[in-house]
């Protein structure tokens, strides 16, 4: 989840990350010559008319494979999921690695980001899932290089909830999985995170308890009102409202007019606020092809034990049969080995994405077709 959802209403940390951007190799990044044949694609959104660019490898010795596509999780992302901060290029290293055992694989641009046209900037999650869907559309036109019938979704985070969508409402989705995918809506992702995040910074508690309170009471408006107008009105309310009751509070004192104004900006972003109503139980509730959740224990983005039980309770109303659901052990959000599965973690450690969790992957795709 890589726009980085940290206390956006937290007043008392001033970044998340301070790392540099790198663009230095990582062991896992695959080098020339590749074992699989490489295609530079396009594909058209004929809802908005936007047209995506993206990669398409193909194992060479294998007919018309079982096809993955990849989704990424928030923020502007290229084909890779690259983040530069953190140097590491997720998607490329699962595409490699999932290609190189048979499976083929499409990655693509965020639409607005890299070859991709389109607006980032404007798009929701549930626009998000139009594009996921526009790339399933696309490759049932490939019968020349795929299996038409096994075209499948692996989302990370927000691509979780997007591949999500995508499934529950066509029925071209072969396979789904799910890679640190949220199974409660926007706000309670939000507020564990951030007490999680502040809890490995040592933030004292009384911090901590009072940066979640401002949070839950913005976060509640934004779920109750209707749209962007009421929710900075009532914003501003609240804040006030806060400021009266509270006129000591050292927090409170700093909110002045220009910092409301700030809170209120960042909380009415289209995207943020689409996300926080976003509810994703009745999505994966309703997908009938064979899934698999995996997320990981040292997750403090998208916590394991929270998630992975809200997924199971959707999953109660369903009548899939087909579906498995794992936590992996020590993995953090990008699923590397992780010591705290902090954030600033991320970029010290040299492996990219654990081959013990891409191998459950292939594994899980590959006894299915």
């Amino acid at each position: 989840m890589t726009r980085l959802l940290l206390a956006l209403i937290t007043l008392i940390t001033s970044s998340v990350i301070s790392l540099c951007a790198q663009t230095s190799p990582r062991p896992q990044d695959p080098v020339a010559p590749l074992p699989y044949l490489v295609e530079e694609v396009s594909f058209v959104n004929s809802k908005e008319n936007i047209t995506l660019a993206g990669t398409l490898t193909l194992p060479k010795n294998e007919k018309n494979p079982p096809v993955a596509i990849l989704i990424s999780g928030s923020g502007p992302q290229n084909r890779d999921s690259e983040v530069k901060a953190f140097n590491h290029r997720p998607f490329l290293v699962l595409s490699d690695y999932l290609t190189r055992n048979g499976i083929a694989v499409l990655r693509y641009d965020d639409r607005g980001i890299a070859e991709s046209k389109g607006n980032f900037k404007t798009a929701t999650t549930h626009d998000f899932a139009d594009d996921a869907e526009s790339a399933v559309a696309y490759l049932k036109t490939r019968k020349d290089v795929i299996n038409t019938n096994q075209i499948g979704l692996i989302g990370h985070s927000e691509g979780g909830i997007i591949g999500a969508i995508a499934s529950s409402r066509n029925k071209d989705v072969a396979f789904f999985i799910s890679l640190a995918g949220p199974g409660v809506d926007g706000k309670e992702i939000l507020l564990t995170q951030s007490r999680k995040a502040l809890e490995l910074k040592n933030v004292s508690s009384d911090l901590i308890d009072f940066n979640e309170m401002i949070s839950n009471g913005v976060y509640s408006i934004v779920q109750k009102e209707p749209d962007s107008l009421s929710v900075a009105k009532s914003t501003r309310e609240f804040f006030l409202a806060k400021k009266k009751e509270l006129p000591k509070n050292l927090m409170l004192m700093q909110m002045n007019d220009q910092v409301i104004d700030q809170q209120i900006k960042a909380v009415t972003d289209k995207w943020l606020m689409n996300f926080i109503k976003t509810d994703p139980k009745p999505y994966f509730a309703k997908v009938a092809c064979p899934f698999l959740a995996l997320n990981g224990s040292k997750d403090i983005q998208v916590l394991s034990e929270l998630n992975l039980n809200a997924i199971r309770s959707a999953l109660k109303t369903s009548t899939n049969k087909d579906v498995e659901i794992k936590e992996l052990e020590g993995f953090n959000h990008l699923f590397q080995v992780a010591e705290t599965g902090s954030i600033e973690e991320y970029a010290k450690i040299d492996e990219t994405f654990s081959e013990k969790a891409m191998v459950i992957i292939k594994d899980w795709i590959l006894k299915r077709f």
